[in-house]
């Protein structure tokens, strides 16, 4: 166990009067644990607990061969898993139950137990999570930093009137190099008007000249993410897709400008969406400013309007407005800040002024 980061754990359990806190989702047990498991279906929980009793309710099938410094309770296919881990439980106490928690676990849980009440847990574990340390603050930095070598491999490429599809398996090929472990989600790489949907779902079109050119990639670099859009053009550029380009770059930098701790991140999106707004293009950005990073690729907590809680040094977060624009044109500029106890840390150092390619 990490001791540090279960000990931040603990006392925000204790703050929230939370005694006991049931842990499911596999990204949260490797933060606290430094292991990975993937459990497919079956019950897989850490069980923190504010009396220093922490247990691993964990199957069979995933042996645990070092000591985790926990008490060890392995059930099989055959065992009620629910039921094993309530013995581990005290019904008569608060329980801190993952939101990802599958409900047919929840349920019976619910059934067996009759506890005196059920809460949200994961807020508890993702606030830690949101507040990177010194170690995890560098390999983002890593990441990061080879995902601004990849994206300028790839536009390399771009020349070379490869399909969305085969740029993207060039991509992998690319994050093998550079010794990430695959991609930290699936990479959107948008010709022209494919672009204008967000999510495009990258396919065998072929760039024609005058196309925007989106690549949203990222990879993972010792169990960190990286995350990176940046939008080129083939060949030429037309004075309104230039128009579009250089409205998404400003708020970009409009919002980026104002990261600082006790900012509230509904400002940070209006500061990129009142722009666009202002150039006559609100309707054509159609998401949030940004989402937190780390482990996962998205974490808890986002840059948008609904969002009022505050920056706080050490969180990692997207800064990607865009604007869609359907049938013409899709542009989209995104950067990782690390928030500063005075300000903020760019995470990419890739260009973004607009660039002609091929």
């Amino acid at each position: 166990m990490n001791q540090e980061r279960l000990d931040k754990v603990i006392a925000k359990m204790k703050e929230r009067e939370v005694p006991q806190l049931l842990v499911s989702d596999p990204a949260t047990i490797f933060y606290l644990t430094g292991k990975w498991i993937h459990p497919g279906e079956r019950m897989l929980v850490l069980i923190l607990k504010t009396s220093g009793e922490h247990i691993l309710v964990i199957n069979k099938l995933f042996p645990i061969e070092n000591d985790m410094g926990i008490k060890l309770v392995s059930i099989d296919d055959t065992d009620d898993g629910v039921a094993c881990l309530l013995n581990e439980l005290d019904p008569s106490q608060v329980m801190g139950v993952d939101k990802n928690w599958p409900s047919h676990f929840l349920l019976r849980l619910m059934e067996l137990s009759n506890a005196t009440k059920f809460v949200i847990g994961s807020e508890i574990t993702d606030d830690v999570r949101a507040i990177k340390t010194e170690a995890e603050k560098d390999l983002m930095r890593a990441a990061s930093k080879d995902n601004d070598e990849a994206v300028d491999r790839l536009q390399a490429l771009i020349k070379e009137e490869l399909t969305e599809l085969e740029m993207s398996k060039k991509l992998a090929d690319i994050y093998d190099e550079l010794g990430n472990s695959g991609f930290s989600f699936e990479p959107i790489v948008a010709y022209g008007a494919n672009g204008a949907d967000p999510h495009h779902e990258t396919d065998a079109s072929r760039v024609k000249e005058g196309d925007s050119i989106i690549l949203d990639i990222g990879g993972v670099k010792e169990g960190y993410c990286s995350d990176m859009t940046r939008t080129f053009f083939y060949k030429s550029v037309s004075d309104k897709s230039r128009e579009v380009y250089e409205t998404v770059l400003e708020a970009n930098k409009r919002a980026i400008a104002l990261v600082k701790p006790g900012v509230k991140f509904s400002e940070i999106d209006a500061a990129a969406r009142d722009y666009i707004t202002e150039k006559g293009y609100g309707e054509y950005f159609t998401h949030r400013t940004g989402h937190f990073i780390g482990i996962e690729c998205h974490e808890a907590g986002d840059v948008s309007g609904t969002n009022d809680n505050v920056v706080e040094p050490g969180m990692i977060f997207s800064v990607e407005p865009g604007i869609y624009i359907p049938g013409e044109v899709g542009v989209r500029i995104e950067d990782l800040v690390l928030a500063t106890e005075d300000g903020y840390e760019l995470l990419n150092h890739y260009p973004k002024e607009l660039t002609i390619v091929g």
